[in-house]
């Protein structure tokens, strides 16, 4: 099953953040008058678990998984958990207008047109972006992921004792926590276009958005183990030095240095951003992006944000998830102390943990 946006309700809601070489935990209170982090955990997966996207020891993940939620303290077995890659195809489509219950059975129909799988290997959801943009038509956002990632993803986590309630797509939870910790933005703001990139260890997720509408989404094969192994060849370090560099620890290494190898590493980063500015110009949907919001462990990558923002002319920013919700001292544990330097990590499972089961 995919989920687009669905209801929040009372209660709890436990996000499950199956990354390729770590594995988060969040557990959200909605009772209050703000979402409030209850449980949290971290646990880093064997770098043969999953390479470059792919389940190499479903052993190491499922005993990952039961790690980490019990990490966390999680008593309950209801998770909400996220996928993304090449599998999953989004698509704004535009469609005869129609009721939600009438797109129900047609969305089948209109997406053989567009998505490049059989129809019977795929799971569908969609939602309704505008219900009338003239001529008889509406606008409507379409989701395909092919069945047997959600199927093998699903298994994982029933394997390791737990239930996934639903599955969602980790762009769509990107933009979750993003607009949850927007808060009230006034009407100037809502008309920016804004670019939230969010980049793991293997997959960079992209979603560009405009009044909390998205405009264009797509994963692209770039992370921040690619500019570790660079650092790792060009320095001759071993692959922990690397991820710590990577991290932001350059210790006394030469600045100038490590900005060159993130400069050329940035290449097929900048050249996915641009290829989304190509696309919404051609759609017509917007003239350029004007605002990029970094989140994933990669946001933190030394001196990224500065040359991303020099290639593209873009103002830079990154993401923090926690600024929209509470959480009591000690909930992060060991982490505590260096929770401002991971926060960004918290971004897809903090915006999964928002989410609670239901359609709107």
């Amino acid at each position: 099953m995919i989920s687009l946006p669905f209801l929040r309700r009372k209660g709890s809601t436990v996000g499950l953040d199956i990354g390729s070489s770590l594995i988060k935990v969040i557990e959200i209170d909605h009772a209050g008058p703000r979402p409030k982090v209850t449980h949290f955990g971290l646990t880093k997966l064997p770098r043969e678990a999953i390479v470059e996207g792919e389940i190499m020891d479903r052993d190491l993940v499922i005993g990952g998984i039961k790690e980490c939620i019990a990490k966390a303290g999680v008593t309950g077995t209801e998770v909400v958990s996220a996928i993304s890659g090449r599998a999953v195809i989004v698509k704004k489509v535009v469609m005869d207008k129609m009721s939600s219950e009438d797109a129900q059975e047609a969305i089948f129909w209109e997406a053989e047109q567009h998505v490049p799988f059989d129809i019977d290997d795929v799971c569908l959801d969609f939602q309704i972006l505008k219900d009338d943009i003239g001529a008889n038509q509406m606008e409507v956002l379409l989701v395909a992921a092919k069945k047997d990632m959600v199927n093998m993803h699903a298994g994982l986590i029933r394997d390791a004792g737990f239930t996934p309630v639903v599955i969602d797509v980790d762009s769509f939870a990107v933009q979750n926590c993003f607009e949850n910790g927007r808060g009230s933005v006034g009407e100037d703001d809502t008309k920016k276009v804004i670019g939230l990139v969010n980049i793991g260890s293997n997959v960079t997720n992209i979603n560009i958005i405009q009044d909390n509408s998205p405009h264009f989404t797509r994963d692209i094969s770039i992370g921040s183990d690619n500019f570790a192994e660079a650092i790792q060849k060009e320095l001759g370090v071993d692959y922990e030095e690397a991820q710590r560099i990577v991290s932001g620890d350059l210790g006394s290494r030469d600045s100038a240095k490590i900005r060159d190898l993130v400069k050329q590493g940035s290449k097929d980063l900048s050249l996915g951003i641009e290829r989304s500015v190509s696309f919404l110009k051609a759609a017509g949907d917007a003239e350029k992006i004007d605002e990029i919001v970094l989140s994933g462990g990669g946001a933190n990558i030394p001196f990224l944000k500065e040359i991303l923002s020099e290639k593209h002319g873009i103002e830079l920013s990154i993401h923090n998830p926690l600024a929209g919700v509470e959480f009591e001292p000690g909930v992060f544990g060991e982490h505590e102390a260096q929770i401002d330097k991971i926060a960004s990590l918290l971004t897809v499972g903090i915006g999964l943990a928002l989410r609670k089961a239901g359609r709107a």
